[in-house]
């Protein structure tokens, strides 16, 4: 089974500023029914209305074209440029996702409708790699703990499990008898992590619904931790009392831990973790490089989650 490898050093360019502010001007014209305009099962980007909050970061966002172009997601491929190049037949749209398991109030919701009763929020996060790299990037989305609420978790639910649609003929990475992962692709958080404010299930970035290749129409986003825990296009919550078992700890348990904490003291066995490489941002020598904070720059709001944790045991 493949593994992760080291990142190839990408060039970019810069995507003109109005990309961004462009979407100034289409907020508030756009209802949340525009995330219904799609034609043939393809999902066209569609503005969405969203409150600005207090989760930014002060730093340059990394350009939208770098966002929506160098990306994992093997369910459409390896390498970095296939989900945005071989994503265009995957359909979004319609889309429910099931909660269940160690809930008062089990069902299956409706995304749009979803997003019609809680709020959308625009924040702004670091996204760091396990490979290394980072991005600063845009999302719309509201917080898990929104859902989690509406569902009501037993108090003997400790975990929360995620899963990914399974559609081989839309996703070419899940065609063929030779696969590079197991699907469906599962992720896991603890429930104090899953209900913490910086937890969000994202729906948009940079104004507008997700593009096919970041994760349509909805996805995990954990900002202090590695960005495979960021589980993409999710169509199964389970509250559960055991540790679920993600995809890639299973795959290669020396290498992927089931916390996936951004921690620049431990490294990865085969690569450094004490500095990233910043997709978009040009230095002298390519890639412009920054150290790597613990938590990832969240250590304020998060690192209470962990005391008394050996976090190179629990990496």
């Amino acid at each position: 089974m493949p593994t992760y490898r080291p990142p190839k050093t990408a060039s970019s360019e810069i995507t003109p500023r109005q990309v961004y502010v462009r979407r100034r001007e289409l907020l508030g014209a756009a209802a949340l029914g525009a995330m219904a305009l799609y034609s043939g099962g393809k999902a066209s980007a569609a503005a969405l209305s969203a409150v600005e909050s207090k989760y930014k970061v002060d730093e340059k966002p990394t350009p939208i074209k770098d966002v929506t172009t160098y990306n994992n997601f093997y369910e459409f491929g390896l390498d970095k440029g296939d989900p945005a190049a071989l994503s265009g037949d995957f359909k979004p749209l319609p889309w429910t996702i099931k909660v269940d398991g160690m809930v008062n109030k089990p069902g299956t919701f409706d995304l749009e409708a979803l997003m019609k009763e809680f709020p959308i929020e625009e924040r702004t996060y670091r996204m760091r790699c396990v490979e290394a790299w980072s991005m600063v990037i845009p999302w719309d989305g509201f917080p898990l703990a929104s859902l989690l609420d509406k569902v009501e978790p037993l108090g003997s639910a400790k975990y929360v499990a995620f899963e990914t649609v399974v559609r081989p003929e839309e996703m070419p990475g899940q065609k063929g008898f030779f696969q590079s992962l197991d699907w469906p692709y599962v992720e896991g958080l603890r429930l104090d992590e899953a209900r913490h404010p910086l937890t969000l299930l994202a729906v948009g970035l940079y104004g507008e619904t997700l593009p096919n290749q970041n994760g349509a129409p909805i996805r995990l986003v954990v900002p202090w931790k590695y960005g495979f825990k960021g589980i993409k296009s999710i169509v199964r919550i389970t509250l559960t009392d055991q540790q679920p078992k993600n995809t890639w700890q299973v795959t290669n348990p020396q290498e992927y831990g089931f916390y996936a904490n951004v921690n620049p003291a431990v490294d990865h066995p085969r690569w450094s973790q004490a500095s990233e490489r910043r997709i978009g941002e040009s230095g002298f020598f390519g890639a412009s490089r920054h150290p790597t904070l613990p938590f990832n720059g969240y250590a304020d709001e998060v690192a209470s989650l962990y005391t008394g944790m050996d976090l190179r045991a629990n990496f």
